[in-house]
């Protein structure tokens, strides 16, 4: 059997997806492969994002934000949006989930921890689900 490929978005691919990213392959390890990317990446990720993860011992700090490709979608088994709108492709036959989650960008570090904690926990269910 193949390992699933799991594809995170969202606009900047600075925060929520990366996070997200993060937390899947830390806790799935080399069982799923993750992907992310924005519709329209930042220059670089949010520093209270690493700095949150960081605090749950997940280095993000090498991280880039990723362009979105029709590719990465096509690769995908399952793609899941956050505040992406209607950037992502659409593509039958393929799971998607739209995970409504407050944006990092601009907010505190207690703010961020809040997402970080929310975002983890539908990780789990996620793997779970897998």
């Amino acid at each position: 059997m193949t390992r699933p490929t799991v594809l995170f978005v969202c606009v900047h691919n600075a925060g929520r997806s990366q996070m997200a990213a993060g937390f899947l392959q830390h806790l799935a390890g080399d069982r799923i492969e993750v992907l992310s990317a924005g519709s329209a990446p930042a220059d670089a990720i949010n520093p209270m994002a690493v700095a949150a993860m960081a605090e749950v011992g997940i280095d993000l700090a090498g991280a880039q934000p990723k362009v979105l490709t029709t590719e990465s979608v096509q690769d995908s088994d399952v793609v899941i949006t956050m505040g992406c709108g209607d950037a992502c492709p659409f593509f039958p036959g393929k799971r998607y989930e739209d995970w409504k989650l407050d944006d990092p960008a601009g907010q505190d570090l207690d703010a961020v921890r809040a997402i970080r904690d929310e975002i983890r926990g539908r990780v789990e269910a996620l793997i779970a689900s897998l």
